[in-house]
């Protein structure tokens, strides 16, 4: 099976074309990665390629409890851990860069940061906190300023995490409702400068970005996470120029030279409505590099189903979450253990580096 064999991804070889999603798991205390979580990624070291969980770039990025960061010097000494562990057994891994924006409550924040968006829209929903849920912040509109300081941490993230802590390649997330989503979503974007309006000026806090991680640790390190169609964190999934916008994004991240686009199908996992359109083959028809897809893949079949479309690489989430050598049970057919949701975002090892 074409699943099971070697990807060459910019310049690096993947043992095989499955993507261990990112997964937020909030094991980092103290917002530091630790030695759990270098247990938990090397027990996982099995995928094509491992795509850290979301990290925030800046302290006010950090929306919710005990997620990791990369701005720090301890954060970054726990990130090379993890690096190495992966590393010792043959592994690949990608951190997940992710300013949560409107997504988050002072209550997560550090002493002294605030919450910040495009616009001044509170998200409807609540947010996790240790202490029970909570309104989602009102945010405060991002300044021009507040836009440049913003692109330069996730450079000065991106930098670091190669340079210092060894990590093969960094992920821009710009799905799911965090704050790239925001920039390019009419619904939380209601901006009139250049960052706001037309989707080319929605777009243009994404491309920025990239244009400016790239600049600072290379194009073949740095991927994108694209939910098109998304509805998760209060986003609006089908507004008038969708398709256009995520078109537009492809053939100017192709020009750009990134490694990859990560295409997330919100209708499995997040309940998004259908899609009006076959954007995912739009997008691949609109960009040159790998294309990663999946959504609700759990056994080798589907997986090969993927790659027999045409794209290059199968992200898998939660059935990694209890079967950390999910790669070699789908490959001998193995029963999948059902993960316990109840673990999902505790501090306990137990259901994260026991099953």
């Amino acid at each position: 099976m074409k699943v099971f064999e070697t990807y060459q991804l910019g310049g690096i070889t993947l043992k095989n074309r499955v993507v261990m999603a990112p997964m937020t798991r909030c094991r980092a205390i103290n917002n530091v990665p630790n030695e759990l979580m270098a247990e938990y990624y090397k027990q996982r070291s099995g995928a094509g390629l491992i795509i850290a969980e979301g990290t925030s770039p800046a302290p006010n990025g950090l929306g919710y409890p005990r997620i990791p960061g990369a701005f720090s010097d301890e954060q970054i000494s726990g990130w090379k851990k993890i690096a190495d562990a992966v590393h010792n057994e043959g592994g690949k891994i990608f951190v997940q860069l992710m300013h949560c924006g409107r997504i988050s409550a002072k209550t997560n924040l550090p002493e002294g940061c605030y919450t910040m968006a495009p616009s001044a829209i509170q998200a409807v929903g609540e947010m996790f906190t240790d202490s029970g849920m909570v309104a989602h912040d009102v945010p405060k509109a991002m300044t021009l300023e507040d836009i440049e300081n913003t692109k330069r941490d996730y450079e000065n993230a991106s930098y670091r995490l190669i340079h210092e802590a060894g990590i093969d390649g960094i992920e821009l997330h710009a799905a799911n409702g965090y704050l790239p989503n925001q920039f390019l979503n009419p619904r939380s974007n209601q901006r009139t400068d250049v960052y706001g309006g037309n989707y080319i000026n929605r777009s243009r806090f994404i491309l920025e970005t990239v244009s400016a991680i790239a600049e600072k640790i290379g194009s073949d390190k740095l991927g994108i996470r694209l939910s098109p169609y998304g509805a998760f964190n209060d986003m609006e999934s089908h507004y008038e120029d969708v398709e256009a916008a995520f078109t537009y994004l492809a053939k100017e991240l192709s020009e750009l030279n990134v490694a990859y686009i990560h295409i997330v199908d919100q209708r499995v996992s997040f309940e998004a409505p259908e899609f009006t359109s076959d954007i995912q083959k739009t997008i691949k028809e609109a960009f040159k590099g790998t294309i990663i897809t999946g959504g609700d893949v759990n056994t080798s079949e589907k997986a090969e189903s993927i790659v027999d479309k045409g794209y290059d690489l199968v992200y898998v989430g939660r059935p990694f979450i209890s079967n950390p050598d999910f790669v070699e049970k789908i490959k001998q057919e193995d029963v999948l253990v059902t993960p316990d949701m109840g673990s999902f975002y505790s501090a306990e090892a137990e259901g994260y580096t026991t099953y």
